[in-house]
């Protein structure tokens, strides 16, 4: 019995019902993926709907070679070209492009069972990792951006502070603002709690003159992979 549900649906030869099934499976496993990478991350439509249908092209694509050496080593060079056509992604979008990839590779070599085997197990693995506080950073890093009058001098300004809020605290960048008149100073602070203390935005405000104080995350620019 498991023989037949882990053999593959492919025999000598392609025929168009092993392709339909394949690729139905592939569709299904494909979104089946999607709803995972979806659970709990901020994602587009874009990306969203390309990793649905990447089973499904993947595995075409090696019904397609089906053994042939030469359209192999085409194939690969067009995929090799695509690399260079689209823009570095995250941690979690470059596994689920495996994760996909992999169902691709599995359906179109008939091997169905073994997909939906590989979708559960991964599945519910990346489910567990991403709904517990597996590897989480004890400390959170910040970005904050202090403005303060020029008459005051920022060397060691704020350093107890600091010590009182942060695990650890770095100047990165100074640069004058509003025609000179005022500094806004740009740290990169490890706060010791998750949440930013309002107690400390507080004691800088008195320290600063009340100007304008940005506690955030570190900003950085990102493309739609």
């Amino acid at each position: 019995m498991l023989n037949t549900l882990f053999a593959s649906v492919i025999t000598t030869t392609v025929n168009w019902q092993a392709i339909l099934l394949c690729t139905l499976s592939s569709l299904i496993l494909g979104i089946a993926a999607t709803g995972i990478y979806c659970y709990k991350n901020m994602y587009t439509k874009s990306f969203v709907v390309t990793l649905a249908l990447l089973p499904a092209m993947v595995q075409i694509v090696i019904m397609l070679v089906n053994g042939n050496l030469g359209a192999g080593v085409a194939v690969m060079g067009a995929f090799s070209l695509v690399r260079f056509r689209s823009v570095p992604g995250s941690a979690r979008e470059i596994g689920s492009l495996f994760f996909a990839m992999a169902l691709g590779l599995a359906t179109g070599m008939g091997y169905i069972g073994y997909a939906v085997l590989f979708l559960i197990i991964v599945g519910i693995a990346n489910l567990v990792l991403y709904s517990t506080k597996f590897a989480s950073p004890r400390y959170v890093d910040r970005e904050l951006k202090i403005t303060i009058p020029e008459s005051l001098d920022y060397d060691g300004l704020f350093d107890d502070l600091f010590q009182k809020y942060t695990a650890q605290h770095e100047l990165l960048r100074v640069r004058t603002t509003n025609m000179g008149s005022l500094y806004e100073l740009c740290y990169l602070v490890r706060l010791n709690d998750r949440q930013i203390s309002k107690a400390f935005l507080d004691d800088i405000r008195c320290r600063n003159g009340n100007l304008n104080i940005v506690c955030g995350k570190i900003s950085t620019v990102r493309d739609e992979l």
